[in-house]
């Protein structure tokens, strides 16, 4: 692998995806290519932005990685000479009822260089808020994914999997310089523990944290917080979007995270990284 370019432009896309496949994905197309001419190296849609529908017709809508929407994303992304985050989609598995909620990244010539399944799935009530089980149709991968790029090594993760610390120290002591999170988070939970939580996995991992999002009233009958972000690895909120749909860009600057982690080197001084991996 090539040494990492040490300072780029990263955008984090924010739209609000219906079950209308074909308009889902016109729109993504349409904010990556505002995210390129802006400059953006590194470009991350949300979770589940080209579809998202009633349960009954999840398996219609569900992709291969070879599908429809991957093919087009990779073509975007050989085009614009971009890396692309194809925040998640709904991947079809062989034999199984369910799917997986699957984030890949793709190269600048289009090549998927990483394929994540989202291991934490989504089932809680808040009763007269939200209601959510997406263990009924999701199935719930198993694999940390830190990939190699010519931006540097960057951890995927999805959504929910905010909550859970282990997965973000597991990914940085693998070398994720960049972590992303590509979310659909819900207002109730994201008014109140979306900032924080990216915050604190920024600071305790001192990494970059590009967190692209759904927003507004959706199809399932209540609506998402948004407030797509980019945070620096000292905690900064560098880029947050309104409350529309749009693009924030922000940039990653490497040798100011070597600085942050030689200055305030907490992660050298880790001692309980061992005995969770």
């Amino acid at each position: 692998m090539e040494n990492p370019a040490m300072t780029f432009l990263a955008a984090a896309i924010q739209m609000t995806a219906s079950s209308d496949k074909a308009a889902n994905l016109e729109r993504a197309e349409r904010l990556v290519r505002v995210a390129a001419a802006r400059g953006a190296n590194l470009v991350a849609l949300p979770e589940v932005f080209n579809w998202r529908g009633k349960r009954s017709e999840q398996a219609q809508a569900a992709e291969t990685l070879d599908g429809q929407t991957l093919a087009l994303m990779s073509k975007l992304a050989r085009e614009l000479r971009i890396h692309l985050l194809a925040g998640s989609i709904t991947e079809h598995a062989p034999g199984e009822t369910r799917c997986y909620n699957t984030s890949v990244l793709l190269d600048r010539e289009g090549a998927r260089v990483a394929v994540y399944r989202k291991i934490h799935l989504f089932d809680v009530e808040l009763p007269g808020r939200v209601t959510a089980r997406e263990s009924d149709a999701k199935l719930s991968g198993a694999d940390v994914v830190c990939a190699e790029t010519a931006l540097g090594p960057i951890g995927l993760s999805i959504c929910y999997d905010l909550r859970f610390p282990e997965l973000y120290r597991r990914l940085t002591f693998a070398g994720a310089r960049i972590i992303a999170i590509p979310s659909a988070f819900t207002f109730p939970t994201g008014e109140a523990h979306w900032e924080p939580l990216i915050r604190a996995r920024a600071i305790e991992n001192q990494a970059y944290v590009i967190a692209p999002a759904q927003f507004g009233p959706n199809v399932y009958g209540y609506s998402d917080y948004g407030n797509s972000m980019i945070v620096d690895p000292w905690g900064r909120v560098l880029a947050r979007a309104a409350d529309q749909e749009g693009v924030v860009v922000a940039p990653i600057d490497l040798q100011y995270q070597d600085r942050v982690r030689s200055e305030l080197p907490a992660l050298k001084h880790a001692r309980l990284h061992r005995e969770s991996r």
